[in-house]
């Protein structure tokens, strides 16, 4: 059964990826047509699901710092969001109620406040999987999006605790205390785990063992727990490798999860028609994400961008009804509605998502009436000096081609990153590195690049490459342009939208391996550099 699922999967995300479009949406419309078809979810399936959703946060932790939580434009946009959110929702519900409009005149004031609460929520699942194809995990609204989110999950720990009488027993303090203590233990273990298929074994035993299962042993939600052990883990060197290496497991198993939203929605043509009268409140939510973080002083773009990565409703929304259905708080009609709202959601969002830059160019005037004076300091004007040659992306690629260029040209080349962390590295080793996100229109208007001679696109995300170029030719740059790529196709994409000369690394790294050989062939003496 499973393997019709998947293969059913496969041909819908294969058919969206040819239209442009992220193939989570093919995955969801496969598990509507299974739907539709006959078909169910299976336990087996839901596993595959939880799994991927363990593993999702597990990697989350692993790039997510604790301070980035206690950041007032974190916390206090997450905190005003659900209340005033739950708040306006539930008044919505029985708004609609009053004038007798089916499943709505069955909802009580606490009920409604109930579904309020569900709706109020932003899917990590979704917001994840759009950031990490676009690059932006490390983007200044990325990380609020993330941090939201997780002060969200927070709230859903709350609220399971008080609906399900279910509260943290005395293991609770211990185990918190002790994963302190023995931190230092999981490092040695993680540093001892190589490189090959013992570190993502590594990945799946402290995400589900030591996690999962642990917390929710002690009375903990589960998914929470596997969030906490990767920020442990998140300043550990290998932190980024151990993400990496479970990458390909974890988008494999969170096909099960798309699917299983589709097979579980009870399709009726009334459950489609609420499901619509629900989303309708959707620019609501989207409005209120973005004026509570341009409250605590965010630009009029990175609150933009990190509203429409919340634009959508949470599989939490399935969670919440599910136990009030089973407790008799809400009828089982309100499952199917929800479940259905919740994939049209992660549809409209995708495209919004893709478009995001779009729509800021054309809202940017009107946006800047309502910024704040005051700027943080990740988004304050930057000086390229007398930067002649600009590298975007201070990765490893990135960094080769600076120290290269420096050893000849000393300051006048400069490196971009949107990793505060990355940028913080390169300043301590006396490089010119700039905290900044390549595909930000306002960036290019914030900075003089006429005397730039030469731009390079190294960003490890063929779309970051693509983004950036098209935001280079707005900003009537006119100097040369380079960009790496990992396949022949992507090259001849760059170079047909005017790219000067392009760079396969996976193609060409054996080529500078042989001249590397060749250059020290016949110098055995002369030391290796």
């Amino acid at each position: 059964m499973e393997l019709i699922f998947f293969a059913t999967a496969f041909v819908c995300g294969f058919i969206v990826l040819q239209i442009k479009l992220p193939p989570l949406i093919g995955f969801l419309a496969a598990g509507f047509l299974l739907n539709l078809a006959g078909y169910h979810s299976t336990p087996l399936l839901e596993t595959i699901a939880a799994l991927g959703v363990t593993l999702l946060l597990f990697s989350i932790g692993l790039k997510l710092k604790v301070d980035h939580l206690t950041k007032l434009q974190v916390w206090a946009p997450a905190s005003l969001h659900i209340i005033l959110s739950s708040a306006l929702f539930c008044g919505f519900l029985l708004l609609l109620g009053f004038f007798g409009l089916p499943l709505f005149t069955d909802l009580s004031a606490e009920s409604a406040l109930l579904l309020g609460f569900a709706l109020s929520f932003s899917s990590t699942v979704f917001a994840v999987k759009v950031l990490e194809e676009r690059g932006e995990m490390a983007s200044l609204h990325g990380k609020i999006a993330i941090g939201i989110l997780v002060m969200q999950d927070v709230f859903a720990v709350l609220f399971l605790a008080v609906s399900t009488g279910k509260v943290p027993n005395y293991w609770a303090i211990a185990l918190v205390i002790s994963l302190f203590f023995i931190r230092p233990v999981f490092f040695w273990i993680l540093g001892r785990s190589k490189h090959g298929e013992v570190l993502p074994l590594f990945g799946f035993f402290f995400a589900l063992v030591v996690g999962y299962n642990a917390f929710e042993f002690a009375g903990l939600k589960g998914d929470l727990g596997a969030l906490i052990i990767g920020m442990l883990l998140a300043s550990h060197r290998k932190a980024g490798e151990l993400a990496k290496s479970l990458l390909s497991f974890k988008d494999l198993l969170l096909v099960g999860f798309f699917l299983s939203i589709g097979l579980n929605a009870q399709l009726t043509v009334q459950a489609l028609v609420v499901a619509l009268l629900i989303i309708s409140i959707l620019p609501i939510k989207v409005a209120l994400y973005y004026v509570f973080t341009n409250m605590f002083h965010l630009r009029a773009r990175t609150s933009l961008l990190g509203a429409f990565t919340l634009a959508n409703f949470s599989e939490f929304g399935l969670i919440v009804c599910a136990l009030a259905a089973s407790s008799g708080w809400l009828t089982p009609e309100w499952l199917a509605v929800v479940a259905i709202s919740v994939a049209i959601t992660f549809i409209i969002a995708s495209p919004l998502n893709n478009r995001a830059n779009d729509i800021y160019v054309k809202l940017e005037n009107w946006l800047f009436k309502f910024e704040s004076k005051v700027r943080l300091a990740e988004e304050m004007p930057v000086n390229l000096n007398r930067t002649k040659i600009l590298i975007f992306g201070m990765g490893r690629i990135g960094t080769g081609a600076y120290e290269a260029i420096a050893h000849t040209y000393p300051d006048m080349v400069g490196g971009v990153d949107i990793n505060p962390e990355c940028i913080e590295r390169h300043l301590k080793r006396g490089r010119f590195a700039i905290l900044a996100d390549a595909t930000d229109p306002d960036f290019w208007q914030r900075i003089n690049h006429s005397e730039v001679e030469m731009v390079m696109l190294a960003m490890p995300k063929h779309v970051q490459n693509l983004l950036a170029l098209e935001q280079i030719k707005l900003s009537g740059y006119g100097g040369q342009v380079t960009a790496i790529a990992n396949y022949p196709d992507q090259q001849k994409e760059l170079e047909l939208l005017g790219v000067d000369s392009t760079y396969n690394f996976y193609l060409e790294a054996g080529t500078g391996f042989a001249e590397h050989v060749k250059e020290h062939l016949f110098e055995p003496d002369k030391a290796t550099p």
